[in-house]
C-alpha cells in the first residue's frame, strides 16, 4: 500500500512540475513577459517606441480567435501535429529544468544530455511544418533550419562536455544538473572561472542561433522568404508555435543560468525565483536583445561558418582546459 501511495505522490509531483512550476503556467507567463521586454528594449535601442510589454499576450488572444486554415495540398496530419511536437518537447524539458534554491529537477532525470536531445525539437517541428506545407518558401525554410541546427548544435555539445568534465574530474564527466549546481555551490560559479569562460561565451553565441533571432533568423527571414515554414500557418496552430518559442526561451536561458550562474540568495523560494528570473533576463538582454538590435541577417553559409569557427572553437578551448586541470 505504501508503494502505491508513493507512486501516486510522485505522479502528482511530476504533474505539478509539468503543468504549474517550473513548466506550464510559470514558464508560459515568464516566457511571454521576457518576449515583451525583449521587443520593447530592442525598439528603444533603435529609437522606436515599440509595442506594449503585453503585446505577446495580445497576439495569442488574436490568433486564438482566428480561423485555422490548412492548405489543400499540404500533408494535413504532419501540418497539424508539427506545432505539438515542439510544444510537447519543451513542456517535458521545462519539468526537468532546475531552479536553484527552489527546485532541483526530477530525481535521476536532470541530465544535460536530455536537454541536448530535447532542445532541438522546436527546430525539428519547424522543419516538419515547412516540409508538410507544400509551400516552396516552407521547403527553403526547412533546408535553412536544418543547416543552421547542425551548426549551433556542435558548440552546444562541446559546452556541455566542458562543464561535465570540469565537474566530473579524474578523467570522468558528470552530466547531472543537480551535481553541477552542488559543485558550483562549493567551488564558485563557472561564469567566473577562467577555464569555463570560453564555454560561457560560446553559450552566449549559441543562444541567438537556437532562438532564430538576427543575425541567425535565416530560416524564417520575413523580408526574404516570408516566414518560411510558418507562412501557411494561422490561428491556433500558429499560436502553438509562439507558445513553444516562449517556452524554449525560458529553457535556453535557464539552462545557461544552471550551467554557469546557479548561485542562490537568502530569503526563501520566492526570492530565489525572482533571482533566477533576473539572471535569465540579464542573459537575454546581453545575448539576444543587443544582438538583434545591432546586427543584420547573415546568409546561411555565413551562419554555418560562424558557428563552426568561433563558438565551437571557444567551447573546445574550455574542453581542453577542463581536461588539463583533471
Amino acid at each position: 500500500m505504501s508503494d502505491i501511495f508513493s507512486l501516486i505522490s510522485q505522479s502528482a509531483t511530476g504533474l505539478f512540475h509539468l503543468v504549474v512550476f517550473p513548466g506550464g503556467l510559470f514558464a508560459l507567463l515568464f516566457g511571454l513577459v521576457l518576449k515583451g521586454i525583449d521587443r520593447k528594449v530592442e525598439a528603444r535601442l533603435q529609437r522606436r517606441v515599440g509595442p506594449p510589454l503585453l503585446q505577446p499576450f495580445y497576439d495569442l488572444v488574436k490568433l486564438a480567435s482566428k480561423e485555422t486554415i490548412i492548405p489543400e495540398t499540404a500533408n494535413k496530419t504532419l501540418f497539424m501535429y508539427a506545432p505539438l511536437l515542439g510544444f510537447t518537447g519543451m513542456a517535458v524539458c521545462l519539468a526537468l529544468l532546475p531552479v536553484p534554491g527552489v527546485y532541483y529537477g526530477m530525481e535521476n532525470m536532470g541530465d544535460m544530455l536530455v536537454f541536448f536531445y530535447l532542445l532541438p525539437l522546436p527546430a525539428i517541428a519547424l522543419m516538419v511544418a515547412g516540409s508538410s506545407s507544400s509551400s516552396p518558401f516552407g521547403a527553403l525554410g526547412f533546408s535553412r533550419e536544418m543547416t543552421l541546427m547542425f551548426a549551433y548544435e556542435v558548440p552546444l555539445l562541446l559546452v556541455i562536455l566542458a562543464v561535465a568534465m570540469q565537474v566530473g574530474g579524474e578523467g570522468s564527466a558528470e552530466f547531472s544538473l543537480r551535481k553541477i549546481i552542488e559543485y558550483q555551490r562549493e567551488h564558485g560559479s563557472f561564469g567566473f572561472t577562467l577555464s569555463m569562460l570560453p564555454a560561457f561565451v560560446a553559450y552566449l553565441l549559441y543562444l541567438p542561433g537556437t532562438m532564430g533571432v538576427p543575425p541567425f533568423d535565416v530560416a524564417e527571414a520575413e523580408t526574404e522568404i516570408l516566414e518560411g515554414p510558418l507562412l501557411e500557418y494561422s490561428g491556433g496552430l500558429l499560436a502553438f508555435f509562439q507558445l513553444t518559442s516562449a517556452m524554449k526561451l525560458v529553457i535556453a536561458l535557464g539552462f545557461g543560468v544552471v550551467m554557469f550562474f546557479p548561485g542562490t540568495v537568502a530569503g526563501g523560494p520566492l526570492v530565489n525565483i525572482v533571482w533566477f528570473a533576473a539572471k535569465c533576463l540579464l542573459l537575454m538582454l546581453v545575448a539576444l536583445t543587443l544582438c538583434k538590435a545591432a546586427t543584420a541577417r547573415m546568409r546561411i553559409e555565413q551562419a554555418l561558418s560562424f558557428y563552426l569557427k568561433y563558438p565551437a572553437t571557444l567551447a573546445l578551448v574550455s574542453v581542453v582546459l577542463a581536461w588539463v586541470s583533471l
